[in-house]
């Protein structure tokens, strides 16, 4: 995946996330709270970290 991308992923899945926290705090509801802490850096984290898949022309199948 290409870097601007990757970036522009990133960005939007963290402002979503801190949007997320800011509405969660205002409703008071303070599970969904934690639980966007950790899923949104989580989520930038892995998008970074983990590499893309990547399949070949042939299909990856042993034919008998």
């Amino acid at each position: 995946m290409p870097f601007t991308i990757k970036l522009g992923l990133s960005v939007m899945v963290a402002v979503a996330a801190i949007a997320g926290w800011v509405f969660m705090r205002h409703l008071g509801q303070t599970g969904p709270q934690w639980a966007l802490a950790f899923l949104g850096p989580f989520s930038v984290f892995s998008l970074w970290i983990f590499p893309e898949v990547m399949r070949s022309k042939s299909g990856g199948g042993r034919k008998a």
